[in-house]
């Protein structure tokens, strides 16, 4: 028996835009859960400005309060496919006598079908991005992209996706795909086409999983030495303290640090790829984007953290993913000018949501053309990072100051714009 399915998500959206809503969960807890749920709301757009977490290991429940941007645009289908998202997150539910309830049992998920969308147009600037606008807002995930431009201004753009909504094989889902990009290119466009890839296709598509040393010295700095990149291009003031003297089961973690996009998403990322289990937690944000977290953690073997070397292990992790959660460099190849991006994936082979948006929209806000752009995944040390290689048109790169470039990147990524 467990809590009717309607109970198990819900939202009480908030009639003052200023006013946060408030998104309740109850339903059975598995490791993992806050950070799968964090990762929709950050692909949603929403601000998490508070959030309380408890949980006695086989029932949990979680409320966060969210804010979105004035300029988005919510109404009740959004915040309906908000709930269907996140209901979707939580533990898989069962019929009993015709109503849906939720059962603790887990069902491994079916890997999405890979559908690869040829868009061939003809360029201008902000063009990518707002391709990128459109597929996010239709749900498609974008897994790789490839992007060219010819001596004509020729566009040619590849995007292997998958679909949310698992209706991209459809006629319909297609149609919608083709008119919705239709409607923001314009008489840009030149040929739209769907189909769908088997695995031997997207394995060859795939990029080399280990870049170029010259690559890896430009954005991965960080990991490799204690000493941090500009000031400019980190979140300051991280402090990470542990203390088992408050809890005889749980050790409890203190964050203090700078808000921004998608924080409670690094810190649940982290603990999940460490196997950390979160008892309690509550998380705010006081005057000055300034954050305070305090969550009551315990192994997977339900003890307490009680061995320095993993303490410290996990509080240089989590002070590392909070300093900085991306890597962003403008640097030189050759005669050229090449735009680096690059985000951590999570054991669960899930990467951070919207990158290649913002991405995008920070080129457009400074009126850069993208020349050429891919996706790939490749390990760096003993991790797998998604990096985002985008080679700029050299007449209006050199017009901006790398520097600038690098920093309206870090800072939209940020939430800090």
């Amino acid at each position: 028996m467990g809590i009717l399915h309607d109970d198990v998500v819900i939202i009480r959206q908030s009639e003052n835009e200023r006013e946060p809503s408030v998104i309740t969960i109850n339903c059975p807890d598995k490791t993992g859960l806050g950070c799968d749920l964090c990762r929709i709301l950050l692909f949603f757009g929403l601000s998490i400005v508070r959030g309380d977490v408890s949980t006695d290991g086989k029932w949990c429940y979680i409320v966060f309060w969210v804010v979105f941007k004035p300029t988005a645009r919510w109404d009740s289908s959004r915040w309906e496919l908000l709930k269907k998202r996140l209901v979707g997150a939580c533990p898989s539910c069962s019929s009993a006598s015709g109503i849906s309830y939720y059962c603790s049992e887990l069902q491994p998920p079916k890997p999405p079908d890979v559908f690869l969308l040829k868009v061939c147009c003809y360029d201008r600037k902000g063009l990518l991005h707002d391709v990128t606008e459109v597929l996010c807002g239709l749900e498609l995930n974008i897994k790789k992209v490839k992007v060219s431009t010819t001596p004509d201004d020729t566009v040619m753009d590849l995007f292997f996706v998958t679909d949310t909504r698992e209706l991209l094989h459809t006629k319909k889902r297609q149609e919608e795909t083709y008119k919705a990009l239709e409607d923001v290119m314009q008489d840009a466009v030149i040929s739209c086409n769907i189909e769908k890839v088997g695995p031997e296709v997207t394995a060859c598509s795939q990029a080399s999983p280990f870049l170029p040393s010259a690559i890896t010295e430009d954005i991965f700095n960080l990991e490799m030495s204690s000493e941090l990149p500009s000031v400019s291009l980190t979140s300051n003031n991280v402090s990470v303290t542990m203390d088992n003297s408050l809890s005889p089961a749980h050790t409890l973690v203190q964050i203090i640090c700078q808000d921004h996009k998608g924080l409670l998403y690094d810190i649940m990322r982290t603990l999940k790829d460490y196997n950390i289990q979160i008892s309690y937690g509550r998380f705010y944000i006081k005057q000055g984007r300034k954050c305070e977290i305090d969550l009551f953690i315990m192994q997977a073997d339900g003890k307490k953290i009680v061995d320095p070397s993993k303490q410290s292990a996990l509080s240089l992790r989590l002070e590392m993913e909070l300093r900085q959660p991306l890597r962003v460099a403008v640097v030189s190849r050759g005669p050229d000018i090449e735009l680096l991006v690059a985000n951590p994936v999570e054991l669960s082979s899930k990467g951070r949501p919207l990158v290649f948006y913002d991405i995008t929209l920070a080129l457009k806000m400074l009126n850069t053309c993208i020349f050429s752009a891919e996706i790939g995944r490749h390990m760096i040390g003993d991790r797998e990072w998604e990096v985002y290689r985008v080679l700029l048109d050299e007449g209006a790169s050199l017009s901006i100051p790398r520097r600038k470039v690098e920093e309206r990147v870090w800072k939209l990524l940020m939430g800090w714009e």
